[in-house]
Protein backbone atom coordinates (compact mmCIF):
# COMPACT_ATOMS: atom_id res chain seq x y z
CA UNK A 1 0.00 0.00 0.00
CA UNK A 2 1.41 3.20 -1.13
CA UNK A 3 0.39 6.15 0.93
CA UNK A 4 1.37 9.93 0.60
CA UNK A 5 2.77 12.31 3.88
CA UNK A 6 2.06 16.12 3.65
CA UNK A 7 5.40 16.90 5.73
CA UNK A 8 4.99 21.04 5.75
CA UNK A 9 2.59 19.64 8.60
CA UNK A 10 4.42 17.06 10.72
CA UNK A 11 5.83 18.08 13.48
CA UNK A 12 8.71 16.82 13.41
CA UNK A 13 9.87 18.04 9.90
CA UNK A 14 8.14 20.81 10.11
CA UNK A 15 10.63 23.83 11.08
CA UNK A 16 9.80 25.79 13.94
CA UNK A 17 6.46 28.53 12.99
CA UNK A 18 8.14 31.44 14.88
CA UNK A 19 10.56 31.14 12.23
CA UNK A 20 7.25 31.97 9.57
CA UNK A 21 5.93 34.85 11.88
CA UNK A 22 3.96 32.19 12.90
CA UNK A 23 2.52 31.47 9.36
CA UNK A 24 3.09 28.29 8.03
CA UNK A 25 1.35 28.97 5.07
CA UNK A 26 4.00 31.13 4.07
CA UNK A 27 6.12 28.17 2.55
CA UNK A 28 5.32 28.58 -1.32
CA UNK A 29 8.68 26.54 -2.41
CA UNK A 30 7.81 23.70 -4.84
CA UNK A 31 7.93 20.08 -3.26
CA UNK A 32 10.09 17.53 -3.77
CA UNK A 33 9.73 14.08 -3.83
CA UNK A 34 11.65 11.46 -1.90
CA UNK A 35 10.73 7.88 -2.10
CA UNK A 36 11.46 5.02 0.17
CA UNK A 37 12.06 1.64 -0.36
CA UNK A 38 9.99 -1.40 0.30
CA UNK A 39 10.06 -3.82 2.63
CA UNK A 40 13.28 -5.91 2.84
CA UNK A 41 12.72 -9.16 1.55
CA UNK A 42 13.49 -12.72 2.78
CA UNK A 43 16.67 -12.42 0.78
CA UNK A 44 17.82 -10.04 2.64
CA UNK A 45 20.00 -9.50 5.52
CA UNK A 46 18.57 -9.43 8.41
CA UNK A 47 17.63 -5.78 10.02
CA UNK A 48 18.82 -4.26 6.23
CA UNK A 49 16.35 -2.55 3.51
CA UNK A 50 17.55 -2.30 0.02
CA UNK A 51 17.23 1.32 -1.18
CA UNK A 52 15.97 2.02 -4.56
CA UNK A 53 16.92 5.01 -6.55
CA UNK A 54 14.73 7.81 -5.06
CA UNK A 55 14.04 9.07 -8.45
CA UNK A 56 12.41 5.66 -9.50
CA UNK A 57 8.59 6.48 -10.06
CA UNK A 58 8.04 2.61 -9.12
CA UNK A 59 8.73 2.98 -5.11
CA UNK A 60 5.87 1.56 -3.40
CA UNK A 61 6.79 4.53 -0.83
CA UNK A 62 7.26 8.31 -1.68
CA UNK A 63 7.38 10.99 0.83
CA UNK A 64 6.86 14.70 -0.67
CA UNK A 65 9.54 17.28 1.16
CA UNK A 66 9.67 20.88 0.36
CA UNK A 67 12.57 22.56 -0.68
CA UNK A 68 14.23 24.84 2.52
CA UNK A 69 12.87 28.01 2.60
CA UNK A 70 14.80 30.41 0.67
CA UNK A 71 13.31 33.68 2.85
CA UNK A 72 11.28 34.56 5.30
CA UNK A 73 8.51 36.88 4.41
CA UNK A 74 5.96 38.27 6.55
CA UNK A 75 3.61 40.55 3.67
CA UNK A 76 0.87 37.50 3.78
CA UNK A 77 -0.14 34.90 2.30
CA UNK A 78 0.71 34.36 -1.51
CA UNK A 79 3.56 37.25 -1.39
CA UNK A 80 6.58 35.84 -2.96
CA UNK A 81 9.54 35.22 -0.50
CA UNK A 82 11.91 37.52 0.37
CA UNK A 83 15.39 36.86 1.32
CA UNK A 84 16.87 38.60 4.43
CA UNK A 85 20.57 39.36 4.64
CA UNK A 86 22.69 38.87 7.59
CA UNK A 87 24.11 42.05 8.37
CA UNK A 88 26.96 42.95 10.36
CA UNK A 89 25.23 45.13 13.43
CA UNK A 90 25.96 48.83 13.49
CA UNK A 91 29.33 49.70 15.76
CA UNK A 92 28.20 50.73 19.13
CA UNK A 93 29.00 54.17 20.37
CA UNK A 94 29.67 54.47 23.96
CA UNK A 95 30.14 58.48 25.18
CA UNK A 96 33.00 59.24 27.39
CA UNK A 97 31.56 61.34 30.26
CA UNK A 98 33.36 63.85 32.06
CA UNK A 99 34.05 63.50 35.73
CA UNK A 100 33.18 67.56 36.02
CA UNK A 101 30.03 69.24 35.79
CA UNK A 102 29.48 70.20 32.78
CA UNK A 103 33.09 71.60 32.62
CA UNK A 104 36.35 69.72 31.99
CA UNK A 105 38.50 68.75 34.71
CA UNK A 106 41.07 71.32 34.95
CA UNK A 107 44.89 70.54 34.00
CA UNK A 108 46.90 69.15 36.82
CA UNK A 109 50.08 70.81 37.72
CA UNK A 110 53.48 69.13 38.03
CA UNK A 111 53.24 69.02 41.56
CA UNK A 112 49.49 67.95 41.38
CA UNK A 113 50.14 64.91 39.41
CA UNK A 114 52.84 63.87 41.31
CA UNK A 115 52.15 61.29 44.47
CA UNK A 116 55.40 62.48 46.66
CA UNK A 117 56.94 65.42 46.95
CA UNK A 118 59.66 66.05 49.04
CA UNK A 119 62.62 69.03 49.33
CA UNK A 120 64.84 70.11 52.38
CA UNK A 121 67.83 72.86 52.39
CA UNK A 122 69.96 71.13 54.79
CA UNK A 123 70.45 72.54 58.12
CA UNK A 124 67.91 74.21 57.69
CA UNK A 125 63.92 72.81 56.58
CA UNK A 126 62.72 69.43 55.37
CA UNK A 127 59.39 69.08 53.76
CA UNK A 128 57.27 65.94 52.15
CA UNK A 129 54.02 66.23 50.86
CA UNK A 130 51.74 62.96 49.72
CA UNK A 131 48.54 62.60 48.07
CA UNK A 132 46.11 61.03 49.44
CA UNK A 133 42.79 59.24 47.40
CA UNK A 134 42.03 62.52 45.73
CA UNK A 135 43.15 62.38 41.74
CA UNK A 136 45.41 65.30 42.37
CA UNK A 137 47.59 66.26 45.10
CA UNK A 138 46.07 69.81 46.99
CA UNK A 139 48.28 70.29 49.50
CA UNK A 140 51.74 73.27 48.61
CA UNK A 141 54.14 74.26 50.31
CA UNK A 142 56.79 77.38 50.35
CA UNK A 143 60.22 78.55 52.25
CA UNK A 144 61.94 81.58 51.37
CA UNK A 145 65.05 82.27 53.08
CA UNK A 146 67.04 85.56 52.91
CA UNK A 147 70.15 85.26 55.25
CA UNK A 148 72.28 87.65 53.59
CA UNK A 149 73.27 91.18 54.94
CA UNK A 150 71.62 92.47 58.39
CA UNK A 151 68.04 92.23 57.36
CA UNK A 152 68.49 87.65 57.83
CA UNK A 153 65.18 86.55 58.36
CA UNK A 154 63.25 83.26 56.97
CA UNK A 155 59.62 82.57 56.20
CA UNK A 156 58.26 79.06 55.72
CA UNK A 157 54.22 78.11 54.84
CA UNK A 158 52.20 74.88 54.97
CA UNK A 159 48.98 75.11 52.71
CA UNK A 160 45.95 72.82 52.57
CA UNK A 161 43.42 73.39 49.75
CA UNK A 162 40.17 72.44 49.40
CA UNK A 163 37.69 72.45 46.20
CA UNK A 164 40.87 72.28 44.10
CA UNK A 165 43.96 73.05 44.65
CA UNK A 166 43.94 76.45 43.17
CA UNK A 167 44.08 78.58 46.53
CA UNK A 168 47.01 76.35 47.95
CA UNK A 169 48.67 77.48 45.15
CA UNK A 170 48.35 81.03 44.95
CA UNK A 171 48.69 81.41 48.72
CA UNK A 172 52.11 79.23 48.42
CA UNK A 173 53.38 82.24 45.59
CA UNK A 174 51.93 85.13 47.29
CA UNK A 175 51.54 84.89 51.03
CA UNK A 176 54.93 84.83 52.04
CA UNK A 177 55.63 88.27 49.76
CA UNK A 178 52.24 89.65 50.85
CA UNK A 179 53.52 89.30 54.52
CA UNK A 180 57.14 90.02 54.73
CA UNK A 181 56.20 93.59 52.22
CA UNK A 182 54.33 94.58 55.13
CA UNK A 183 56.77 93.73 57.51
CA UNK A 184 58.73 95.81 55.93
CA UNK A 185 56.11 98.92 55.67
CA UNK A 186 55.01 98.29 59.27
CA UNK A 187 58.26 97.87 60.58
CA UNK A 188 59.35 94.70 63.83
CA UNK A 189 57.00 97.07 66.48
CA UNK A 190 53.88 95.73 64.55
CA UNK A 191 54.92 92.25 63.45
CA UNK A 192 50.92 90.48 64.03
CA UNK A 193 49.53 93.44 62.45
CA UNK A 194 51.63 93.07 59.38
CA UNK A 195 51.33 89.02 59.33
CA UNK A 196 47.58 89.28 59.63
CA UNK A 197 47.37 92.28 56.63
CA UNK A 198 49.42 89.71 54.71
CA UNK A 199 46.84 87.17 54.93
CA UNK A 200 44.13 89.81 54.09
CA UNK A 201 45.65 90.92 51.25
CA UNK A 202 46.34 87.52 49.54
CA UNK A 203 42.37 86.81 50.45
CA UNK A 204 41.38 89.80 48.81
CA UNK A 205 43.96 88.85 45.54
CA UNK A 206 42.72 85.63 45.06
CA UNK A 207 39.09 86.29 45.13
CA UNK A 208 39.67 88.75 42.12
CA UNK A 209 40.71 85.46 40.32
CA UNK A 210 37.52 84.05 40.43
CA UNK A 211 38.85 81.05 41.44
CA UNK A 212 36.82 78.13 43.03
CA UNK A 213 37.86 76.51 46.37
CA UNK A 214 40.02 77.56 49.19
CA UNK A 215 43.03 76.54 51.68
CA UNK A 216 43.84 76.42 55.46
CA UNK A 217 47.61 77.91 55.95
CA UNK A 218 50.30 77.71 58.88
CA UNK A 219 53.25 80.12 58.75
CA UNK A 220 56.43 80.71 60.46
CA UNK A 221 58.17 83.97 59.84
CA UNK A 222 61.52 83.99 61.38
CA UNK A 223 62.98 87.73 61.79
CA UNK A 224 65.60 89.50 64.56
CA UNK A 225 65.63 86.31 66.25
CA UNK A 226 61.82 85.98 66.98
CA UNK A 227 59.76 83.06 65.92
CA UNK A 228 56.26 84.32 64.42
CA UNK A 229 53.67 81.57 63.61
CA UNK A 230 50.41 82.25 62.27
CA UNK A 231 47.27 80.08 61.17
CA UNK A 232 44.29 80.40 59.31
CA UNK A 233 41.90 76.86 59.21
CA UNK A 234 43.14 73.49 60.99
CA UNK A 235 46.97 73.39 59.84
CA UNK A 236 48.94 73.16 62.93
CA UNK A 237 52.53 74.08 64.17
CA UNK A 238 54.05 71.99 67.16
CA UNK A 239 57.14 73.12 68.61
CA UNK A 240 60.10 70.92 70.97
CA UNK A 241 60.92 72.39 73.46
CA UNK A 242 63.84 70.12 75.13
CA UNK A 243 61.58 67.46 73.90
CA UNK A 244 58.52 68.58 74.89
CA UNK A 245 55.70 69.42 72.53
CA UNK A 246 54.32 72.52 71.99
CA UNK A 247 51.08 73.24 70.03
CA UNK A 248 51.61 77.12 68.66
CA UNK A 249 48.46 76.93 67.04
CA UNK A 250 45.00 76.15 67.48
CA UNK A 251 43.09 74.67 64.72
CA UNK A 252 39.66 77.09 63.37
CA UNK A 253 37.10 74.61 62.83
CA UNK A 254 33.18 75.30 63.64
CA UNK A 255 33.02 72.92 66.72
CA UNK A 256 35.48 75.74 68.81
CA UNK A 257 32.82 77.43 70.68
CA UNK A 258 34.38 80.86 69.91
CA UNK A 259 34.22 80.04 66.19
CA UNK A 260 30.49 79.08 66.30
CA UNK A 261 29.55 82.16 68.37
CA UNK A 262 31.26 84.30 65.67
CA UNK A 263 28.95 82.53 62.80
CA UNK A 264 26.01 82.51 64.24
CA UNK A 265 26.43 86.31 65.03
CA UNK A 266 27.03 86.56 61.31
CA UNK A 267 23.75 85.53 60.75
CA UNK A 268 24.95 81.79 59.54
CA UNK A 269 25.11 78.18 61.25
CA UNK A 270 26.62 75.34 62.11
CA UNK A 271 25.48 71.67 62.19
CA UNK A 272 26.42 68.01 62.58
CA UNK A 273 26.70 66.04 59.51
CA UNK A 274 28.05 62.80 59.53
CA UNK A 275 29.86 62.92 62.41
CA UNK A 276 31.47 66.55 61.45
CA UNK A 277 30.40 70.32 62.31
CA UNK A 278 30.49 72.14 59.58
CA UNK A 279 29.60 75.71 58.49
CA UNK A 280 26.34 76.09 56.82
CA UNK A 281 26.43 72.19 56.19
CA UNK A 282 28.83 72.19 54.12
CA UNK A 283 32.70 72.94 55.09
CA UNK A 284 34.17 71.56 57.88
CA UNK A 285 37.28 74.70 58.68
CA UNK A 286 36.44 78.49 59.85
CA UNK A 287 38.91 80.45 58.64
CA UNK A 288 41.17 80.57 55.84
CA UNK A 289 42.03 81.39 52.37
CA UNK A 290 38.96 81.61 49.30
CA UNK A 291 35.83 80.13 49.94
CA UNK A 292 34.03 82.71 48.23
CA UNK A 293 30.29 81.19 48.84
CA UNK A 294 31.40 81.19 52.61
CA UNK A 295 33.25 84.38 52.54
CA UNK A 296 30.71 86.25 55.01
CA UNK A 297 31.49 82.97 57.79
CA UNK A 298 35.26 82.52 56.58
CA UNK A 299 37.42 85.19 57.36
CA UNK A 300 40.99 84.67 56.49
CA UNK A 301 42.27 86.78 59.28
CA UNK A 302 44.79 84.73 61.48
CA UNK A 303 45.62 83.80 65.19
CA UNK A 304 49.45 84.97 65.42
CA UNK A 305 52.17 83.98 68.26
CA UNK A 306 55.37 85.52 68.50
CA UNK A 307 58.13 84.09 71.03
CA UNK A 308 61.89 84.35 71.36
CA UNK A 309 64.07 81.48 69.87
CA UNK A 310 65.67 79.81 73.12
CA UNK A 311 68.46 77.41 73.16
CA UNK A 312 65.64 74.78 74.14
CA UNK A 313 63.58 75.55 71.20
CA UNK A 314 64.83 72.62 68.65
CA UNK A 315 62.39 72.90 65.73
CA UNK A 316 59.32 73.25 64.49
CA UNK A 317 57.33 70.29 63.19
CA UNK A 318 54.31 72.65 60.55
CA UNK A 319 51.74 69.91 59.30
CA UNK A 320 48.06 69.79 57.22
CA UNK A 321 45.17 68.00 58.97
CA UNK A 322 46.15 64.66 57.07
CA UNK A 323 48.73 63.85 59.87
CA UNK A 324 47.08 65.56 62.99
CA UNK A 325 44.11 63.72 62.83
CA UNK A 326 45.84 60.90 63.34
CA UNK A 327 48.97 61.61 65.06
CA UNK A 328 49.36 63.45 67.92
CA UNK A 329 51.89 66.46 68.88
CA UNK A 330 53.97 64.67 71.45
CA UNK A 331 54.39 61.03 68.57
CA UNK A 332 55.31 63.64 66.14
CA UNK A 333 58.07 65.06 68.34
CA UNK A 334 58.96 62.11 69.61
CA UNK A 335 59.88 60.66 65.93
CA UNK A 336 61.38 63.49 64.62
CA UNK A 337 63.67 65.18 67.50
CA UNK A 338 66.41 61.72 67.16
CA UNK A 339 66.99 62.82 63.25
CA UNK A 340 66.82 66.63 64.23
CA UNK A 341 69.71 65.98 66.74
CA UNK A 342 71.61 63.90 64.62
CA UNK A 343 71.36 60.44 66.52
CA UNK A 344 68.93 58.37 64.28
CA UNK A 345 68.71 59.58 60.64
CA UNK A 346 67.91 62.70 58.40
CA UNK A 347 64.89 64.87 59.28
CA UNK A 348 63.78 63.95 55.90
CA UNK A 349 63.33 60.39 56.59
CA UNK A 350 61.24 61.70 59.90
CA UNK A 351 58.96 63.44 57.80
CA UNK A 352 57.80 60.07 55.73
CA UNK A 353 57.68 58.10 59.05
CA UNK A 354 55.01 60.76 60.01
CA UNK A 355 53.36 59.87 56.98
CA UNK A 356 53.22 56.08 56.95
CA UNK A 357 52.37 56.29 60.26
CA UNK A 358 49.22 58.62 59.64
CA UNK A 359 48.38 56.71 56.72
CA UNK A 360 48.95 52.89 58.20
CA UNK A 361 46.03 54.31 61.13
CA UNK A 362 43.51 55.01 58.44
CA UNK A 363 44.23 58.62 57.15
CA UNK A 364 43.18 58.82 53.32
CA UNK A 365 43.42 62.69 53.40
CA UNK A 366 46.99 64.14 51.78
CA UNK A 367 49.25 64.64 54.15
CA UNK A 368 52.17 67.57 54.35
CA UNK A 369 54.94 67.74 56.88
CA UNK A 370 57.55 70.72 56.65
CA UNK A 371 60.09 70.41 59.58
CA UNK A 372 62.41 73.96 59.92
CA UNK A 373 65.24 73.31 62.18
CA UNK A 374 65.35 76.35 64.84
CA UNK A 375 69.28 76.23 66.31
CA UNK A 376 70.65 78.12 62.92
CA UNK A 377 68.82 80.66 63.88
CA UNK A 378 69.42 80.75 67.74
CA UNK A 379 72.42 83.17 67.13
CA UNK A 380 69.44 86.08 65.95
CA UNK A 381 68.71 86.79 69.20
CA UNK A 382 71.85 86.93 70.90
Amino acid sequence: MSCSVAVASSPVFSPPSSLFCNKSSMITSAPETLTLAPPPSASSPAGLASCSSPSSPSSPFRIRIPKPPSGLSCSGPGSPVTQLKRKRPAKLCIPVVSSGYGTAPPTLSTAGRREVVESDREGHYYVCCKRGRREALEDRYSANLNLEGDSKQAIFGIFDGHGGAKAAEFAAENLSKNILDEVARRGGDEIEEAVKHGYLNTDSDFLKEDFRGGSCCVTALITNGNLVVSNAGDCRAVLSSGGAAEALTSDHRPSREDEKARIDNLGGYVDLCHGVWRIQGSLAVSRGIGDRHLKQYVTPEPETKVLRIKPEHEFLIMASDGLWDKVSNQEAVDIVRPSCLGTDGQPLVACKKLIELSTSRGSFDDISVMVVQLRPYLWFSA
